[in-house]
């Protein structure tokens, strides 16, 4: 990541120095939301994973090879990484013996769980009786402020969501990546461990003290040269009655010029709470502005990302179109890509080229 300028509070987040080559451990996980740090490093960092691991009754692969422990660190494997995030972010005692086997293969451990790793006895033994590490990524540094408010030089693109675990941070990767491309000075700004992960530093956003939290984004995105694009990577939903505190914190901290809603295509019900709905786009979108209006006045939406993943081609396109000219904005899907997406990104720059 290039270097940030000075003039405001600075960037909190080291880069990390992680054990790479990964073995990615899906624990239990039965459904694919749960396991979206294994996809987001096997689809952003695949150089860097060498295979998935598993509990026996998980129901979730990630199509990569299916290695023990041994094999894998026979392959060059430094380290297992915890590719799931459950509600709550705990280590599941069926999580124990899969864990302790990569221990005993020769394997660090690498968590972005809530639970750190240390906190199970036996890990925190067995690791220090093999003198192997036990990374937690999800851990703030210390010394966060409360936020300023003060408006701050360069340009921030923030993407939000109906709720979690839709797109937040593909969306945001896949912004920063079409950035550069057009030879673009930006970065990708993480506030989640797999966004960590994939970026070699970042701020847990969801594991700050709510009273730190616009502070914390404040922070991962300080002054900048004014054609400079921080990126920021999107957590939780101001619609979802459990993550909305750090929705609203990290939008309130960002001060984002540009926002880009992101939706799945079919998710009608809050993840994980069915007796909520997701809310409609148009009101999702208004909200979302006149919140972000307290800290940026000049906020606007560039347009939507729609996750078409249980879509085939044809049918995914024709959604793109259909949503474009109920809503009058780009509306695209950035891993499908396309002259869609290309307009959410000529949308996202709009007046803020020289």
């Amino acid at each position: 990541m290039s270097a940030i300028a000075t003039g405001s509070p600075a960037p909190l987040a080291a880069v990390l120095d992680l054990p790479q080559p990964y073995l990615l451990f899906l624990g239990d996980a039965a459904d694919q939301a749960f396991a979206k740090t294994a996809y987001g490093l096997r689809d952003w960092a695949p150089d860097r994973c060498v295979g998935e691991y598993a509990c026996p009754d998980a129901g979730v692969s990630i199509g990569l090879p299916a290695l023990s422990p041994r094999a894998a660190q026979a392959r060059g494997a430094k380290a297992v990484v915890v590719g799931v995030a459950n509600p709550g972010g705990v280590i599941r005692d069926c999580w124990i013996a899969p864990l302790l086997e990569a221990l005993e293969a020769g394997l660090d451990l690498i968590s972005g769980m809530h639970s750190k790793l240390e906190a199970t006895a036996v890990l925190d033994d067995a690791a220090r009786r093999l003198s192997r590490r036990l990374i937690n990524v999800r851990s703030p540094p210390p010394g966060i402020p409360v936020a300023s408010g003060r408006k701050r030089s360069g340009l921030r693109l923030l993407t939000v969501g109906t709720d979690c675990a839709l797109g937040k941070k593909y969306t945001a990767l896949s912004i920063a990546h079409a950035f550069k491309e057009q030879g673009l000075d930006a970065d990708f700004r993480a506030t989640g461990q797999t966004g960590i992960l994939i970026a070699g530093s970042g701020i847990p956003i969801d594991s700050v003290v709510s009273d730190f939290v616009a502070g914390a984004a404040e922070c991962l995105s300080p002054d900048a040269a004014a054609g400079h694009w921080d990126i920021v990577e999107g957590q939780g939903s101001i619609f979802h009655p459990s993550f909305a505190g750090v929705s609203l914190g990290l939008l309130h901290g960002t001060q984002p010029d540009v926002i880009v809603l992101c939706h799945e295509l079919g998710r009608d019900r809050i993840l994980g709470l069915s007796n909520f709905a997701t809310p409609d786009l148009p009101e999702a979108i208004e909200l979302t502005l006149m919140l972000a209006r307290r800290t940026n006045s000049r906020v606007r939406c560039a347009g939507v990302s729609l996750n078409t993943s249980a879509l085939n081609e044809r049918d995914a396109r024709a959604a793109l179109l259909e949503h474009r000219d109920r809503l009058n904005l780009p509306v695209a899907d950035p891993v499908r890509r396309g002259p869609e997406f290309d307009a959410l990104i000529a949308a996202c720059l709009l007046g803020s080229r020289p």
